[in-house]
């Protein structure tokens, strides 16, 4: 009998852990265009794409509709879906392409997108309603509210920095301190159902600096935040978006990916190389679970439009409330942080070239989707853009809102 040295054994495991623990990696790299796709499937770009809305009798409907099909068109998108909200109503909806190339299932206001770090805005919501109530009070350290914190070094963070990621906390890849948590954030195969446990991924890793003296954002930020909404709220995270935001704001359409049963309207998600290779291919199967709060959500453009009407109602949220949420904040050195963050949203001046327009944003981008929320106060107008694909300019795509919001003024 031949026998194989203890040396040869030992060898031949680590070579194969070595690759069951980089396979992950590899994997991200080739959906990033960085290296060649394992097998790839090719799913050849439709010759026509379907346009539908259920707003046909606004004046302005076919031109909304034009637009979008011009922008899907240039980015090379599956779908593109939009909605424009004005004095607290959708007043427009309309998507263009296919929810799902292969079934020729067309996109319609009612599918469902990947709104990447959208969420943000989505959670900051929760928040500006319990600091509103005096439940939370943005300056106080987090331990606060959460006694049992599993990294020492996140005592005194606040949830201002948190919101407005000057907390210190690494991004994906400087989450170095963390093997396991980078493993699992590669592979995007473990379901989180608890917010608590999903702080798992990333808190062996030590602060990247003094909380409050530098800007960088992470979705670990808003992560940690919803740990903390969860403990004000004495119930599971996603129950108290439900009963205090979705389910109020009637967003029926918005939750979490894994809840979803079939049959259901979510978009499928495709990669093209950011809109340069000619086909499609599915993306790869993800649980996002472990950012929801920061980047895990699902939702239509009208959902997002109500949530940002919402912003605009005093009744729901106060003026005060408002102003202070979107105020770009300061560092400890009186600067503001260079992305002009203010706590869960950005707030910014475009000049498309025709005068302009003051907003409050956040965009989103996650595996095979992107969205896009503007707030627009002067108009008491809100625009959601999203498509189910992913572009390398992120503007490319969201430059849209801009001439939309516009048929509307």
């Amino acid at each position: 009998m031949c026998k194989i040295s203890y040396k040869k054994i030992s060898l031949l495991a680590g070579a194969m852990t070595l690759i069951w623990f980089a396979a992950p990696i590899y994997q991200f790299l080739a959906y990033e265009g960085k290296v060649p796709m394992w097998f790839p499937t090719d799913i050849a770009a439709p010759d026509t794409y379907p346009q539908t809305t259920a707003f046909s009798a606004h004046p302005q409907s076919t031109a909304a509709l034009a637009l979008l099909a011009q922008q899907r068109e240039k980015i090379h998108a599956p779908a593109m879906s939009a909605a424009v909200a004005v004095d607290g109503k959708i007043i427009w909806a309309g998507a263009v392409g296919w929810e799902n190339i292969e079934q020729q299932t067309p996109a319609t206001d009612s599918t469902q997108f990947r709104i990447g770090s959208t969420s943000k805005a989505v959670t900051a919501t929760l928040l500006a309603k319990f600091v509103q109530d005096g439940k939370i009070d943005l300056d106080k350290p987090i331990s606060h509210y959460i006694a049992d914190l599993p990294n020492p070094q996140w005592r005194n963070i606040t949830p201002r920095q948190l919101a407005s990621h000057s907390s210190g906390l690494p991004d994906y890849l400087d989450n170095y301190g963390d093997l396991w948590g980078m493993h699992y954030l590669f592979k995007l195969d473990k379901r989180y159902t608890s917010v608590r446990e999903s702080l798992e991924v990333f808190d062996d890793t030590a602060l990247l600096f003094t909380p409050g003296s530098q800007f960088h954002y992470t979705s670990f930020n808003t992560v940690l935040q919803s740990v903390v909404l969860e403990s004000v709220a004495d119930e599971p995270f996603l129950s108290a978006m439900r009963n205090n935001i979705f389910t109020p704001l009637g967003m029926n359409a918005t939750g979490a990916e894994y809840e979803l049963s079939q049959p259901n309207s979510l978009a499928t998600f495709y990669w093209n190389k950011d809109g340069k290779h000619p086909a499609f291919r599915v993306w790869q199967k993800v649980d996002l679970s472990h950012r929801l709060a920061g980047g895990g959500f699902i939702s239509t453009p009208s959902d997002m439009a109500m949530l940002g009407s919402a912003w605009l109602n005093d009744d729901f949220i106060a003026p005060q409330t408002r102003a202070l949420f979107w105020q770009p904040q300061q560092l400890s050195d009186g600067s503001i942080n260079p992305q002009n963050y203010a706590l869960g949203w950005r707030w910014a001046e475009y000049d498309d070239g025709n005068g302009i327009i003051k907003n409050a944003n956040h965009g989103g981008v996650s595996r095979g989707s992107q969205s896009w929320l503007m707030v627009i106060p002067e108009r008491n107008m809100v625009v959601a853009v999203m498509i189910n694909a992913n572009v390398e300019e992120f503007w490319d795509f969201g430059q849209v809102s801009m001439p939309l919001a516009r048929l509307f003024f």
